[in-house]
């Protein structure tokens, strides 16, 4: 039995199929989730994790929970 596992992102009202670039899909709407298909297929979960870690890590995963930060400081919160 042959697994695949393919990622999509939806464009108005499709579902287009993306490429993993350098062999790991990194999601376009959470930056910092990333994940070695072939890794997790594998089931060399070491390396899935640390590839993950690697995305939470990133630049642009830093930015978007900052986003998360600062509207959770700023906005007060109702019941």
């Amino acid at each position: 039995m042959i697994y695949i596992i393919d990622w999509f992102v939806r464009n108005d009202q499709d579902y287009q199929r993306i490429d993993k670039g350098q062999g790991i899909y990194r999601s376009q709407i959470f930056p910092g989730l990333w994940l070695d298909a072939d890794a997790m297929l594998a089931g060399e979960m070491q390396r899935v994790l640390a590839v993950l870690q690697q995305g939470i890590q990133s630049p642009e995963h830093v930015a978007f929970c900052e986003q998360f930060r600062s509207r959770n400081v700023s906005e007060p919160r109702t019941k």
